[in-house]
């Protein structure tokens, strides 16, 4: 498998490029403001487009795909939550394929309703539902328990040795692992939804206290 973590434009955005080497089909997830560097990734390595993956609908992680479709014809796939005009939209479990390369959907809902991720052998493209020692904003107190059971019943159901690739470069680092996000991250370590929604009202403060940016 051909994987490449991408600094996108916008906001710290990273964009990703995972191909498979035999069929030299391929898939760019949130390709955000900056889509020809995907695209120019893509050309080096001889891959073909065929996907354009949206891990949620945000414009920040979206405004990338009208341009990347015209030049390559590629489908944008979206969650089948998501209000986005796709040309195909995925449910949990579904199973997209890039020649024998597989990319697993798991929907994450709770920064939005259709935050999804994506998994490709042990890679997991996590978009803003997990950040290095962090999680994706919610904005109420249903939203923020929709993302705690996310997270703890999807995404920590994981194997440690998962590689965790974030929609933002908001973290301690680049990438991660399941294994060291569920040792270190402060809003996992949390695994009662009291705890982990305190931190969300008190993250600020908590912050400033450990030094944390």
């Amino acid at each position: 498998m051909i994987f490449e973590q991408i600094r996108a434009g916008g906001d710290r955005n990273f964009g990703y490029l995972i191909g498979d080497e035999k069929s030299k089909e391929a898939a760019v997830i949130d390709p955000s403001s900056d889509p020809a560097s995907l695209h120019k990734a893509a050309e080096k390595h001889g891959l073909k487009i065929i996907y354009i993956i949206g891990t949620h609908g945000h414009g920040d992680h979206t405004s990338g795909i009208p341009s990347l479709k015209s030049k390559t014809g590629a489908k944008v796939v979206m969650s089948d939550k998501s209000q986005y005009d796709a040309d195909l939209k995925v449910k949990d479990g579904d199973v997209l394929k890039l020649g024998d390369t597989e990319l697993k959907i798991i929907q994450t809902p709770g920064h939005t309703q259709d935050s999804m991720c994506i998994l490709a052998e042990d890679k997991l493209m996590t978009g803003d539902t997990l950040f290095v020692g962090k999680v994706g904003g919610t904005y109420t107190e249903e939203d923020a328990e929709v993302e705690f059971n996310s997270l703890f019943n999807k995404l920590m159901k994981l194997d440690d040795h998962i590689e965790v690739y974030p929609g933002h470069d908001y973290g301690t680092a680049p990438t991660s692992t399941i294994g060291n996000e569920r040792k270190t991250n402060p809003f996992l370590l949390r695994t009662e939804f009291e705890k982990f929604k305190w931190l969300k009202d008190n993250w600020a403060d908590y912050k400033l206290k450990h030094g944390i940016k």
